[in-house]
């Protein structure tokens, strides 16, 4: 389970150096009139020809850089660097708040906004803030429609790559485990185990102090944290500090001024749901 955590995130870590690529040339672009080097395939241009085979490595799939240890193949020196950490299991990185130990700076610090709840990265389209760059990524996908990562065997599109290879699974022999309710296949016993419990119902894991039920072991812990006293996120501008992170994430509108619920009779925002929900009133007595 740990080696299968660690691999997640180094493929998290090299999908965010594609993306930091694309970044970094549409900067240089806007700052540049001629970009010698095109994509023949997507048409993305590039200011040097280095940087450009690295962008096709998306489309190639090639990873020239192997572990000499399990033979697992990257696409960057960096993240292969990174996943050597898995087989030495070292980890210098401590959390001073909460013990977790990490093998990379960068998971570290993405870690550590957990707790600060610090969001650094901002959408210049709707003004909401991210805990990470790749998440703003996915995020600004939502606006523009973009599905860069392509099934090759049904051509279906993703946004993201984590998902594109979970889909890769129902098309090869590790989608083994099907649910006989609904069809739909999962490369293990757990998550198939997971989705059945949408159908049956079941609530498996109990409160031992009150006797909650929750359908999986990670409702059951942010549940214990009304019992506990734990209020992990911790608003940086005044310092309060919430159980759950819905109720931070509303609190940091006070803050931000964010306001995501609009009417569409009107186009009046406002920050609460509530606040929209009591203002349609308005509008139906109207008519």
């Amino acid at each position: 389970m740990l080696l299968k955590e660690e691999s997640e995130v180094l493929d998290e870590m090299e999908e965010q150096d594609h993306y930091r690529d694309v970044v970094t040339e549409e900067n240089s672009k806007s700052s540049s009139q001629e970009s010698d080097f095109t994509c023949q395939q997507c048409g993305k241009c590039f200011s040097t020809k280095g940087n450009l085979k690295l962008h096709m490595d998306i489309h190639t799939g090639e990873k020239p850089y192997s572990c000499h240890q399990c033979g697992k193949c990257f696409t960057k020196k960096g993240t292969l660097k990174g996943h050597m950490s898995i087989h030495t299991r070292e980890k210098p990185y401590a959390c001073s708040q909460c013990g977790n130990r990490f093998t990379q700076q960068g998971s570290f610090n993405r870690h550590m906004r957990v707790h600060t709840g610090e969001k650094p990265y901002t959408c210049d389209l709707c003004g909401k803030s991210f805990t990470t760059n790749l998440n703003l990524r996915y995020h600004v996908n939502s606006h523009t429609g973009e599905t860069p990562f392509t099934c090759d065997q049904c051509g279906r599109s993703f946004r993201h790559k984590v998902t594109l290879k979970k889909h890769v699974k129902v098309h090869s022999r590790e989608s083994s485990f099907m649910c006989h309710q609904c069809g739909m296949s999962f490369s293990d016993s757990k998550n198939l185990k997971n989705h059945v419990i949408t159908h049956t119902g079941e609530k498996p894991y109990m409160c031992l102090q009150c006797g909650k039920t929750s359908t999986n072991n990670t409702n059951l812990a942010v549940h214990m944290r009304i019992h506990t006293g734990e209020k992990p996120f911790t608003c940086p501008h005044c310092g309060k500090s919430f159980r759950f992170v819905g109720n931070f994430q509303t609190h940091m509108r006070v803050h931000t001024g964010e306001k995501p619920f609009t009417c569409l009779e009107c186009d009046e925002s406002f920050t609460y749901q509530r606040d929209l929900k009591r203002h349609l009133l308005t509008h139906s007595e109207e008519h």
